[in-house]
């Protein structure tokens, strides 16, 4: 995670340091369970100046990010979860991403003339309590059981980070293409901001850059990877970020070689993982060749804690504005920044 070389007018890049992990909170079969390597050999960092901000490298055994990037394709793109597909598109036309776009996928070639598919024109997808984009908050009546093999994932990375009980309540899936940017913004609408924001990375490379309290203070930049997982939590879970640039895979080849590993036929009891066939996979990795999926997991309410009354809006019947994610090139209709 090397941080950006100085330029004219910046201040330094903060130091990189390893970051100490709670190795005694996730047993190694846990782990496991999730897809994850023992806790014990994951490479996690700090940065100074960032306390609460820990960049942990891709973690994930052999195989396994291939189940969460068929899991936000194909699974969490189905119904009741929303996307920003429903608001131009009756409901039995969204119902089915998947089924509807997984053949011109697998044939599509190189050409930037063909058509797009719905999964292709997909920008995010909202899990559990469901984040308006107009009023910019969550409530009791929008809600959808969030998946349960996310949740634990979720679950591990927090615990293992100092942070036991996490729940997974909301999740927000963004889906970037190559002239695709995130733009500065802070994560703000949950009511508990005593845990953490995790964002776990899939797919092509991107820049992510850190900034500070203020929108205008000047931010440190990063590369996230395939498999990389960024944790938010204390001073740094309120802090502004931005995603400007979705990079291609610098390996040079069209995915990531961490993809190219097959997944261990021998999976252990109660694992959330499960093996993908070769036509799934084909479909995904042929999306993957010019996207990145980012999922990004919050708990939205403290232990015991209520939304509070609302008087006079009905959140649920809002829909959800296309106009509330990433930008994509300069030509395009400028968007609002999301939750990343």
């Amino acid at each position: 995670m090397p941080a950006e070389a100085p330029r004219e007018g910046r201040r330094r890049p903060p130091m990189v340091f390893r970051s100490q992990l709670s190795i005694s909170s996730v047993s190694d079969q846990d782990a496991c369970r999730a897809g994850l390597q023992p806790v014990s050999r994951w490479k996690a960092y700090g940065l100074s100046g960032y306390p609460g901000f820990i960049f942990i490298q891709n973690p994930f055994l052999p195989g396994c990010q291939r189940h969460w990037v068929k899991q936000c394709l194909k699974l969490y793109t189905q119904k009741p979860n929303v996307c920003n597909l429903d608001l131009h598109m009756a409901p039995e036309k969204t119902a089915d991403l998947w089924g509807q776009s997984k053949e011109k996928l697998r044939r599509k070639g190189s050409s930037k003339c063909e058509p797009r598919s719905l999964l292709e024109k997909l920008r995010w997808v909202t899990l559990g309590y469901h984040y308006n984009w107009d009023t910019k908050k969550y409530s009791a009546n929008h809600h959808t059981p969030f998946p349960s093999d996310l949740a634990f994932l979720s679950e591990q990375v927090a615990a293992a980070c100092g942070f036991r009980g996490f729940q997974a309540q909301a999740g927000i899936l963004n889906y970037y293409h190559f002239d695709s940017s995130l733009g500065i913004h802070v994560d703000e609408s949950e009511l508990d901001h005593s845990r953490p924001l995790l964002s776990f990375s899939f797919g092509q490379s991107s820049i992510f850059l850190l900034g500070g309290l203020k929108r205008e203070e000047a931010p440190t930049a990063m590369f996230m990877h395939s498999g990389d997982i960024m944790v938010m939590s204390g001073f740094s879970r309120l802090l502004y970020h931005a995603v400007p640039r979705v990079l291609p895979n610098p390996e040079g080849t069209a995915l990531p070689s961490c993809f190219d590993q097959a997944l261990s036929s021998d999976l252990p009891v109660g694992s959330v993982i499960e093996h993908s066939s070769d036509e799934d996979w084909q479909v995904c990795a042929k999306y993957l060749q010019s996207s990145r999926i980012n999922m990004t997991i919050r708990q939205v309410l403290a232990e015991g804690q209520k939304f509070p009354e609302e008087s006079g809006t009905n959140t649920e019947s809002r829909a959800p504005s296309e106009d509330s994610h990433h930008q994509e090139n300069s030509r395009a209709k400028r968007h609002k920044p999301t939750n990343s």
